[in-house]
């Protein structure tokens, strides 16, 4: 069970006097995460979830701008609600699961933009492109079965050509449109 801890006690923990504070290393619970990716096709919404998520990060809490992220998104563990989009997701104009299985994000620098939230600034790959990416995250801290955890959430959208997703048919977009959403919904725990 989690429960909300009030944000000023956040604020006491991110910002406090914190000589005795020291850089900590957390883990992504893997059964309290969604990586959820929305697009449209022929106007018609749909949604999916990529169920392999591993992530570590390293949060220094008296120095939270210093952020380490490393997340691995096994591609090849797509959820949809459809075996034939499944086919056409996992296939080589798509993701191309057979040459490239997993997508990663990777985080080097974070910056406070408000009392619970803060940006990530790092670089996305897929397939075989890498680009510079900014992730805003709203921050919480949870009391999760008695211990300490963060919750982070995200919204944005990328350009899935700009990343190679979409060869050949599937690089126009008048029936899939170019903008697709990615909604992060984590846990994280300290190790």
């Amino acid at each position: 069970m989690r429960k909300i801890i009030n944000p000023a006690l956040l604020a006491l923990v991110l910002f406090g006097s914190g000589s005795g504070l020291k850089a900590a290393e957390w883990v992504l619970d893997p059964f309290l995460t969604q990586v959820i990716f929305e697009y449209s096709y022929n106007s018609d919404p749909y949604r999916g979830v990529f169920a392999g998520v591993e992530a570590n990060f390293l949060f220094d809490l008296a120095n939270p701008e210093a952020c380490q992220f490393d997340v691995t998104i096994n591609i090849e563990d797509i959820e949809v609600d459809s075996p034939e989009v499944l086919d056409y997701l996992h296939d080589y104009e798509m993701f191309d699961v057979d040459t490239w299985p997993t997508a990663t994000f990777s985080v080097e620098k974070c910056r406070l933009t408000g009392l619970t939230s803060f940006e990530s600034e790092g670089t996305l790959t897929i397939r075989d492109q890498t680009n510079p990416i900014t992730f805003p995250f709203e921050l919480s801290m949870e009391n999760c079965d008695g211990e300490i955890c963060f919750h982070l959430t995200s919204e944005v959208e990328i350009l899935r050509l700009e990343y190679g997703v979409g060869q050949g048919y599937w690089a126009n977009t008048s029936e899939i449109p170019n903008e697709v959403k990615v909604i992060v919904d984590t846990v994280a725990v300290q190790l």
